[in-house]
């Protein structure tokens, strides 16, 4: 079942692109996390719709939000990517257990073993406050994203 407004999120524990855990607690300790999960890394629309989000890394990364993207890609692929891209913000393998967290948030394609194009804004307590999911193929409209964030 896919999170909605005002479900409580489920925490996780993923390694980020070099290795280090982090938690949904972790992200939301001191401000909004904005949770951007995606198909593949180094595929063309995954990495349109990150790098608009590097591009405008102050509005995604300050004070009041942290933006992290997810995928079932492992580690190497993510680090790899993150470094070629330039992101500057954490990538988190979902790898496994296999779409464990992306199921938890009801994003997980089974026929293609993969996350869908799921964004979620998460309080400080945990609070699904904004989310949205595209279709396979569709991207998000970064204007969206933006008005999320600044609407916090």
């Amino acid at each position: 079942m896919r999170l909605a407004q005002g479900d409580t999120a489920p925490d996780f524990q993923l390694p980020d692109q070099y290795g280090q855990r982090r938690t949904l607690d972790q992200l939301v300790a001191d401000r909004h996390a904005l949770l951007v999960f995606f198909p593949f890394a180094f595929s063309s629309i995954c990495t349109g719709e990150l790098l608009e989000i590097q591009l405008n890394i102050d509005e995604f990364v300050n004070d009041r939000v942290q933006v992290v993207g997810i995928s079932c890609d492992p580690t190497y692929a993510l680090k790899g990517w993150a470094a070629i891209e330039g992101y500057r913000f954490p990538l988190l393998s979902d790898f496994w257990p296999h779409g464990e967290t992306s199921r938890a948030y009801g994003v997980f394609d089974e026929d293609s073993g993969t996350a869908t194009r799921g964004t979620f804004l998460v309080s400080p307590g945990r609070s699904v406050e904004w989310s949205l999911v595209q279709g396979p193929g569709e991207p998000r409209e970064i204007g969206v994203l933006h008005r999320a964030v600044r609407d916090l």
